[in-house]
């Protein structure tokens, strides 16, 4: 029989390749057109757009400061997360485990919002507060660049915190073990032992977020805007939306900011060559978290105190302000009132756009996952040529798939179109996601089932596939949620028949009230959670039944 990797690997490459590589020609070609931006091919050519670029850095020299902030910050939130809660035995580890995956539900939009209510100057709930007691001040500017940053990193904790854990997860305790009976404490082997063995989940969560923040848009419009504040996503949501529309230079900001990623990316592999990091061998294991002792109650604190920042205070600030009339703590100015949820909704757009919300995140991710395994297979497993470049490739950011506007064949305005972008743009979440996991499986295991007389495809199935697991279930859920959650590319692809949740937000927010907009918000947050809730419920019953 012929080898099905003969044409599986060709045709994924292909279709992954023309997905990615259409936008990204578009963008090359638009970005030398210094004529008439409206007309594509370009009729004048020239550098002027990347010279300009040279000549405002202001933009570039934002996006890095806020992508470099909110990247430390949320990998350090995410391994400090990821050791306390997969390392160490501590009260409720199961349950705050769970409670994890929340502030990626809420999303950036949500989050910026909610800080927005509570740190906005003068008005915000916190300092409001601050300044009844008697302070001139405010405590806090979340329209600020460091603002920005730590809506960013908060929401986007927990993805890295996906990644590592999955990493961590799959390490085998004895290493932590043997350092712990040579003497090393519980604080110098996370250091010298977890840290560097959990390398590929750590590097992979930090390559993947820094490009999230590179490509971030929800927080960076809804706290930037309003300070005049730009960073290459908002420069270039107001390059396309301006009139004349200057695509050439919204072109050349979104190619640097590819540049920037090529860059990344080229520095994880040149560390990567470095070191050895398979942790998963022959030997059988069970993961077993280490006693604490007297620190599990600090620990909890910790853990707990993260749920508290990034979820319970944004929900309690969204909650009550949604049902008053106009945003306050000070109690007896409080005027309380359905009227919010009543206009929301009489809009009658939240329905029919959460629904294609949820249509797109099911098919999006169910598509991607068994595509982005073999990806990662093809990359992280093989020799054939071009695998490198397949990797920079799919790692192209976001912020530069706004050129699918211009696709050749009807499909502007339609949830088809949406689902394409979308699973281009979700394809370096998930392969960031399994390659961490990938890093650590041992090869010989693979070897083994070929030697046996295993097939490619039942070597797949029965080996690498379930070995994976951890890294599939992990990168589905993560892209559910991402595609529910999307906000950047949405913003310039959606049609009035094709409208999804997070740009019906953004549109009340930017055409009424905070208040109205805290009720869409909280709306929107309840309808996912109860998704979330019945899908996880949905996929334990099947695993029940196959088991």
């Amino acid at each position: 029989m012929r080898d099905p990797r003969v044409w599986i690997v060709p045709i994924l490459i292909l279709v992954v390749g023309a997905l990615v590589l259409y936008p990204l020609a578009f963008l090359i070609t638009e970005s030398f057109n210094i004529g008439d931006p409206q007309i594509f091919p370009p009729e004048e050519w020239g550098a002027g757009n990347y010279i300009q670029l040279f000549e405002e850095p202001r933009v570039i020299g934002n996006t890095l400061l806020v992508a470099s902030i909110a990247t430390v910050l949320a990998v350090v939130f995410g391994f400090i997360q990821a050791w306390i809660l997969t390392r160490t035995q501590i009260p409720g580890r199961d349950r705050l485990e769970r409670l994890m995956e929340l502030p990626y539900y809420m999303t950036p939009l949500i989050g910026a919002l909610a800080w927005g209510v509570l740190l906005g100057p003068k008005t915000g709930l916190v300092n409001q507060v601050w300044r009844s007691v008697g302070f001139s001040s405010d405590f806090f500017n979340i329209y600020s660049p460091q603002g920005i940053a730590w809506v960013m990193a908060l929401f986007e904790g927990t993805v890295a915190f996906v990644m590592i854990s999955a990493a961590m997860k799959s390490m085998d305790p004895s290493l932590e073990e043997s350092s712990r009976v040579l003497g090393a404490g519980k604080l110098r082997t996370a250091l010298r032992i977890t840290l560097p063995m959990v390398a590929p989940g750590v590097l992979s969560a930090t390559i993947f977020v820094f490009a999230e923040m590179l490509g971030s848009f929800a927080a960076a419009f809804v706290l930037g805007i309003p300070g005049r504040f730009y960073v290459v996503t908002t420069a270039i949501w107001e390059s396309t939306l301006s009139y004349p529309p200057d695509y050439g230079h919204a072109a050349a900001m979104g190619l640097s900011l590819f540049g920037a990623m090529l860059i990344t990316l080229g520095l994880a592999r040149v560390i990567m060559r470095h070191g050895s990091y398979a942790t998963i061998t022959g030997k059988a294991f069970r993961p077993r978290p280490m006693d604490v002792g007297g620190l599990r109650y600090p620990l909890m604190g910790i853990a707990w105190g993260y749920i508290a920042v990034a979820v319970i205070l944004p929900l309690a600030a969204l909650t009550l302000t949604s049902f008053q009339r106009f945003a306050t703590v000070i109690i007896p100015q409080m005027q309380f009132t359905l009227a919010n949820y009543r206009t929301a909704f009489a809009l009658g757009s939240l329905g029919p756009a959460f629904a294609n919300s949820m249509i797109l995140g099911v098919t999006v991710s169910s598509v991607a996952v068994p595509v982005i395994a073999v990806l990662a297979w093809i990359i992280y497993r093989t020799t054939m040529p071009g695998r490198m470049l397949m990797e920079y490739v799919v790692m192209i950011p976001a912020a530069v798939l706004w050129a699918w506007i211009n696709i050749p064949i009807p499909l502007y305005g339609t949830l088809w179109l949406l689902g394409i972008a979308y699973f281009t743009v979700f394809l370096p979440l998930g392969l960031r996601t399994i390659a961490g996991v990938v890093s650590q499986v041992d090869k010989s295991l693979e070897e083994c089932a070929r030697v046996c007389g295993a097939s490619w495809v039942y070597q797949m199935r029965t080996v690498t596939l379930p070995l994976l697991r951890p890294g599939l279930v992990a990168a589905w859920l993560l892209i559910f949620i991402a595609s529910v959650r999307e906000l950047g590319v949405s913003v310039f692809l959606m049609g009035p028949n094709s409208k999804v949740i997070a740009p019906s937000i953004v549109s009340s927010w930017l055409s009424a009230s905070s208040e109205l907009s805290a009720a869409m918000a909280l709306l929107q947050t309840v309808m996912v959670f109860i998704a979330v809730a019945i899908l996880f419920r949905v996929a334990r019953q099947v695993t029940g039944t196959q088991a």
